[in-house]
This record gives C-alpha cells, sequence and structure tokens, in this order.
C-alpha cells in the first residue's frame, strides 16, 4: 500500500450503488469536518465532484484553521468548496445554499469525557440548536446527525440492541455528559421536525475507526492501542483484556450514513456497526502487535487496584442490531484485518 490509502478508499465509496446524482447541483454543509467519519464525509464529495461528475459544493465547519488547512487546504479557493472556522456552539450565520446537513461536531472521547464534560454537553445541545437553526431557516432537505450506541443506556437483558432497545442512565454518572446529551440532541432534531418541518435520520454508531482518528488524548482503546504500536510501545492492558468489542471501519460507517440519507424513513433513528467480527481487547491487542514486523512489541498485564474505568462505558456489551440498515441495502465490506492495514499504514504516513 502506500499513501493514497485515503484516495483508494474515496474511489471504493464512490462506487457503492447509491443515488449519488442526487447530490448534483446540492450544497452540503458538513460539521466538525475535520473530525474521523466528517473528514471522509467532505473528501467524499469532493471527489464525487472532481471524478463522477457530481456538482456538489461543500460548506465545511471547522474550529482549528490550521488543523482544516492540513485537512482540505488544496480545495480552499475553489468555487464548490467553503470553509467556515468557528465554533459550532456560537449561531451559524451561512447565507449562503445549503441542501443536506451532516451534523458530525462532537467528542467522544473519554479523555474529554474526564477534562471537559460542559464542552461535549454544549456540543451537543447548544451546537444541534445552532445547526437545526441553519436548516430551518435554508429549508434543508435532510440533517444527517452522527449519534452513539450510548443512547440505549444500560440494557443488560436485551439479547440485541434495535433501535427501540432502550435502558436506564444515571444523568448524575460521572460519563453521563456523553450519552444524555446525545439522546437530547436526538430529542432536539424531532422536536424541530415536529414543529418546523426539519426532516432529519440519527445513526447510532458502534465504534468506528479508521486513517484519520485522533491517537493522542483520546482514551478510547483502538486509538490507544494503535498509538502504542505506531511509537513502537509495549502495550499495557489495565485489565484482562477479556472484554469484547465489534469495530466498524470508516467507509463503511460513512457509507452507511449516505444510505440513510438517501434511503432512510424520514425523522428514524438507524444503527449503524459490524458485528460480524467481535474480538476481545486482548486478541485486539495481539493481532495489532503483529504490524510491527521491525521490533518485538510486549503485551502486559497491569490490573493493579486502580480507578480504570473514569470516562469509559462498563455496562455489559449488547450486539447492536442493524437489521433496519440491512433492510436498505446497507452492510459492512471491511474486515478488520483490512481495516487495521489500511488504518495502521496511513497514520505513519499523515493525511491527504
Amino acid at each position: 500500500m502506500s499513501k493514497d490509502i485515503i484516495q483508494e478508499d474515496l474511489q471504493r465509496m464512490s462506487e457503492a450503488k447509491l443515488p449519488w446524482r442526487e447530490l448534483h447541483g446540492k450544497t452540503v454543509f458538513v460539521t466538525g469536518a475535520t473530525g474521523m467519519l466528517a473528514s471522509y464525509v467532505t473528501w467524499l464529495l469532493l471527489y464525487l465532484h472532481e471524478h463522477a461528475g457530481i456538482n456538489v459544493s461543500v460548506v465545511a465547519l471547522c474550529r482549528n484553521r490550521q488543523k482544516a488547512e492540513q485537512y482540505f487546504g488544496s480545495y480552499v479557493g475553489k468555487s464548490y468548496f467553503r470553509l467556515l472556522i468557528q465554533d459550532v456552539c456560537n449561531p451559524i450565520a451561512y447565507e449562503g445554499q445549503v441542501d443536506y446537513v451532516f451534523h458530525l461536531a462532537g467528542n467522544a472521547s473519554p479523555h474529554f469525557i474526564n477534562t471537559d464534560p460542559v464542552g461535549i454537553m454544549k456540543c451537543n445541545l447548544q451546537g444541534t440548536i445552532n445547526v437545526l437553526e441553519l436548516a430551518r431557516h435554508h429549508d434543508v432537505k435532510r440533517v444527517l446527525f452522527a449519534s452513539t450506541r450510548e443512547v440505549y443506556g444500560k440494557n443488560e437483558d436485551a439479547e440485541q440492541l434495535n433501535e427501540s432497545a432502550f435502558g436506564t442512565l444515571d444523568p448524575l454518572d460521572d460519563r453521563s455528559c456523553y450519552p444524555e446529551s446525545k439522546r437530547a440532541a436526538e430529542s432536539l432534531l424531532k422536536s424541530y421536525a415536529l414543529q418546523y418541518g426539519v426532516l432529519f435520520n440519527t445513526v447510532r454508531i458502534a465504534h468506528s475507526y479508521g486513517p484519520t482518528m485522533n491517537l493522542e488524548n483520546d482514551g478510547r482503546v483502538m486509538a490507544d492501542l494503535i498509538s502504542d504500536v505506531v511509537a513502537g510501545r509495549s502495550i499495557v492492558l489495565k485489565s484482562t483484556g477479556t472484554a469484547v468489542r465489534a469495530f466498524l471501519y470508516v467507509t463503511d460507517a460513512v457509507i452507511g450514513m449516505f444510505t440513510v440519507l438517501f434511503l432512510g424513513e424520514p425523522s428514524t433513528a438507524y444503527n449503524l456497526a459490524n458485528e460480524t467480527e467481535p474480538i476481545s481487547i486482548k486478541d485486539l491487542a495481539l493481532l495489532l502487535t503483529s504490524f510491527r514486523k521491525d521490533i518485538d512489541l510486549k503485551l502486559v498485564y497491569d490490573t493493579r487496584q486502580q480507578d480504570n474505568t473514569k470516562g469509559y462505558c462498563t455496562y455489559k456489551r449488547i450486539a447492536l442490531d442493524t437489521r433496519k440498515s440491512e433492510a436498505l441495502g446497507w452492510s459492512p465490506h471491511i474486515s478488520l484485518k483490512e481495516g487495521l492495514t489500511r488504518t495502521f499504514i496511513k497514520t505513519q504516513i499523515g493525511v491527504l
């Protein structure tokens, strides 16, 4: 593989059997555009413009100008791309055309759940209100909101979590800033649909990963393990590693989002996950160490009594039921090993 891994991902996604022509002549507004999923959404839209003859324009909202120019600098000045530098928590004063909105700004990192819970809630609450006000005044066709499996809360009796399988959430739990504000954001979307006719879909995504994931101060298991392997550090597991997760590669998540945007029933939710390859944290760590042939990485256990759960969801894992999304024609295609290979190589090379 080469530094063109993301370009290969974009080409693959553009070949998905979706009604891409519906984007012709339209403008798509993407919040949090330098995030892992949002960057792929933005690049895919630009790829469709440049390589598929689809005259779609993109407005990319980002907080950090330096990072935004690192990701999208080659498109600045082009007629079909607009970079909007601001915090989504501030009113969005954009007067141009907007037809679709991907509201993907937000932070799920345990690091920020611990250090900036207020900021997480502001983004999901005030940020979502600002996005919906933009959508209302521009009469957009659809808002696509990235939610999370965590909105289901604690529901340990279910065999699978379908889109109605809600359990309990303690609003005073230290990490509830994230799932509670995502729940409230979904209620905001529904409220704007009822009161103002703003159509939306919410996608509840589980454990996505990919080449543009943040490896610094994230705290999620995939990012932390890949960061250790890339840096050549021994992996220290602060548990037995028996907990199981199932991971969704970024291209499968993005295609899932566009599938829901084009084909989903308006103002409803859809689960997106890859439950075909559940894996224990220990086995994931061992798999990742195999990517470094040049050094002998060790897997070390440090299970001494300490607070290892702060910022993390400690509920029993229940698989997401994705049959509703699959009924639209979507299914994950990238295996865990292939996705990790693409992610690991790209993290050593840089972004586009």
